[in-house]
């Protein structure tokens, strides 16, 4: 019995561990030309690492760029269109002081951050462009466009 129960666990850690190593995988490139948008999700402040993907083709909004490049997001409660989680982070979601908020930033390849003055929501984001999101007290995110 008990050897049983240790070769189930056993299997279904491995099976974690796989699904673990190809989700990373699945976020590891930047989009070729104007196939699509390159999105960068700075995780640094919370304990992680800059994480980029390609939303192919013409993602209307900032938020379905972040979709499609495979990351998903949260609001804040009460406050829709804020976002508060990207990849359920940070859990919980703290309210979104000064210091500790996801800041939307805009560039080009090879070119600088710009902090967006619009919302994820109400900006469409040109293919070949590339979108940023870093969580902290307003920094760009760590990698260059």
């Amino acid at each position: 019995m008990i050897r049983r129960l240790l070769s189930t666990l056993a299997v279904l850690a491995a099976t974690g561990a796989a699904l673990v190593a190809v989700s990373p995988a699945a976020q590891a490139a930047a989009c070729p030309g104007t196939s699509g948008v390159t999105v960068v999700v700075d995780f640094t402040a919370l304990g992680g690492t800059v994480q980029t993907a390609c939303a192919p083709g013409d993602p209307a909004t900032g938020l379905a760029a972040l979709t499609g490049a495979g990351f998903s997001y949260g609001f804040l409660p009460r406050q829709p269109g804020f976002v508060c989680r990207i990849n359920a982070l940070p859990n919980p979601c703290n309210g979104a002081p000064v210091t500790a908020y996801w800041s939307y930033w805009h560039a080009q390849p090879g070119g600088t951050w710009s902090y967006s003055t619009s919302g994820a929501a109400g900006y469409d984001p040109a293919p070949g462009s590339v979108e940023g999101w870093a969580f902290g007290a307003g920094q760009a995110p760590a990698t260059a466009p």
